[in-house]
Formats: C-alpha cells, sequence, structure tokens
C-alpha cells in the first residue's frame, strides 16, 4: 500500500466516528437543544457495544455485531435521555447536564475497565476482546478502513433526507427556527419535538462509539474518546447543521488528525498543531458567517 493510500485509509477512519457524532450535534441543534454531551454517549455506546461483545457466545456470528451496534444506540440513547429528563422535568440547562454526564461517562468507563470488565490479567486497563463476530467487516481489503465509514455516509444521506422532506423534520426544523411560532402557529408539541431530538441525538453518538469498538479498537479501554464528541461540534457547525456537510467536514477533520500524527512521527511538529488549525478554520468560519450578517443588516 502506498502511502498516499495509507494516509487515505487513516483519514476514512478518523473521518468516521467525526462524521457520526457530528451528525448527532448537527441534529440536536437543529432542533434547538444545546447537546453538548455527545461525548459521554459516544462512551457509552462504545461501553455497551464492548460489553456486549465480550459477553456474547462466539457460536452466534455475525448476530454479534447487530447486538452489539444496538447496545450502542440503546445506551447513547438513553444517556442523552438523562438530559432530556432533567431538562422537562426541573429545567436544568442540558448544556450543563450534558457536560456532567460527560464526566460521569468518562469515570464509569474508567471504573469498569480497571474494575468488573477488566481483562482477565488485570494489567492493562481495558476489556479483553471483543468476540471475532462482534467485528466490523473490512471495506477495503488489506487495510484498516470498516464498512463503519459507510454507515456514516448513509446515515448523513438519510437524515438529511429526513430533515428536509419529512414532517418530522418540518417539526425539528420549525422547533429549533422559532419554538414560540412553532407551538402557536405551527400546532407543533414542541417539548416532545425536542425531547425526540434529544434522545434520536444520543442514539446516534452511542452508534459512534459501537462502531468505534467495533471496527477500530475490538475493546473498551480508558480515554477511548480523545474528544470526538467536542470536534463534533466544530464538525457540526463548520458544516452550517447540513447533514451532508457533515460527511465534508468530518472528513476535512480527519484529514488534520491523521496529518497531525504523521508530521509528529516524520519531521516533528506537535499533533497539538491539528487543534490550533481546527481552531482557526472555526474562527476564520465564525468571522465569514458574522460579515454576512452585519451586511444583510446594513443593506436593509
Amino acid at each position: 500500500m502506498t502511502e498516499t493510500m495509507a494516509f487515505v485509509v487513516d483519514m476514512l477512519v478518523h473521518a468516521t466516528p467525526l462524521v457520526i457524532t457530528g451528525l448527532a450535534v448537527a441534529l440536536a441543534f437543529r432542533a434547538g437543544v444545546w447537546n453538548i454531551g455527545a461525548d459521554g454517549q459516544f462512551i457509552a455506546g462504545a461501553t455497551a457495544a464492548a460489553w456486549v461483545g465480550v459477553s456474547v457466545p462466539a457460536g452466534i456470528g455475525w448476530l454479534a455485531l447487530i447486538i452489539a451496534l444496538v447496545a450502542g444506540v440503546i445506551a447513547g440513547a438513553i444517556w442523552a435521555a438523562i438530559a432530556a429528563w432533567l431538562r422537562s422535568r426541573f429545567g436544568v440547562l442540558e448544556v450543563i447536564s450534558t457536560i456532567m454526564l460527560n464526566f460521569i461517562a468518562t469515570y464509569g468507563a474508567s471504573f469498569l475497565v480497571r474494575g468488573p470488565l477488566q481483562e482477565p490479567t488485570h494489567v492493562y486497563p481495558q476489556t479483553s476482546g471483543i468476540v471475532s463476530g462482534a467485528h466490523m467487516p473490512i471495506l477495503l481489503r488489506g487495510t484498516r478502513l470498516h464498512w463503519g465509514f459507510v454507515i456514516a455516509v448513509a446515515l448523513a444521506v438519510i437524515a438529511w433526507w429526513v430533515m428536509k422532506y419529512s414532517a418530522t423534520g418540518f417539526r425539528v426544523r420549525a422547533s429549533g427556527v422559532n419554538p414560540f411560532a412553532a407551538r402557536s402557529a405551527g400546532l407543533i408539541d414542541v417539548s416532545r419535538v425536542t425531547a425526540f431530538a434529544f434522545v434520536a441525538s444520543g442514539a446516534i453518538a452511542g452508534m459512534a462509539g459501537a462502531i468505534e469498538v467495533s471496527g477500530v479498537t475490538f475493546a473498551l479501554y480508558e480515554n477511548i474518546s480523545p474528544g470526538y464528541g467536542y470536534t463534533a461540534i466544530a464538525v457540526a457547525l463548520l458544516a452550517g447543521l447540513n447533514p451532508l456537510g457533515v460527511i465534508g467536514t468530518g472528513i476535512l477533520f480527519g484529514a488534520l488528525e491523521t496529518a497531525a500524527g504523521t508530521m509528529q512521527r516524520n519531521i516533528g511538529i506537535p499533533s497539538t498543531t491539528a487543534s490550533v488549525i481546527e481552531a482557526i478554520v472555526i474562527l476564520a468560519v465564525i468571522a465569514v458567517a458574522q460579515l454576512r450578517a452585519n451586511r444583510v443588516t446594513t443593506s436593509a
């Protein structure tokens, strides 16, 4: 495999969780829900998938993968539902609750991989390897690129179609743009729509975690997420909360992450340079958007 091919493969592998978590964030933000907890939901999904992967019998074959992915989706949805319930029942701001749930998920996973789910030798802070049936099939033979990337693209296309052409998508968009008008003029149950968007967002982020375990790590370990859920916010915003745009921005950030590792290995440039570049890109996009808004206001 050529060096260019290896770079592309690594870029797409890195992009897969960013695209999926970016979709999760975009969906929530379009509904007016500030879900900052995609990272915790990602970890919850990864934890559930790993638990299934080490618990199911090896003889069930590919069904292990299906069960692991479903478990990840359910775990992510439940993790988001906690914040959704706190918001509807007690008026707790989702920004606060989801950030706190991120910490709980991170330290909860650390407890599990050093306790009940730790591998048998108790040397490494991780679980045992998941059964082979729970492994995501490889998309390109001889590489690490797995079918999770195809799932990510398919999810983006489905999300775009739902948001653009379905009644559910209209309710989500209307609730996000102006919940008061949606409630009064559109006769939309905004509370129900936002709760649905919140839980669906968590389910998508949970799937990202399950795919990471089944396609890349094959086990749960400490710090399995290097901040995918936080980077996903930038991915979603840079795409203008457009599901199709998330594919491109996810690949862009995946390329930055891959290039950062390559530069550090080859010429000694710190990998944190990628974070600086990401921040510059985001600030540039925000500045351009603000300039356009100012021009519209001035011309009006």
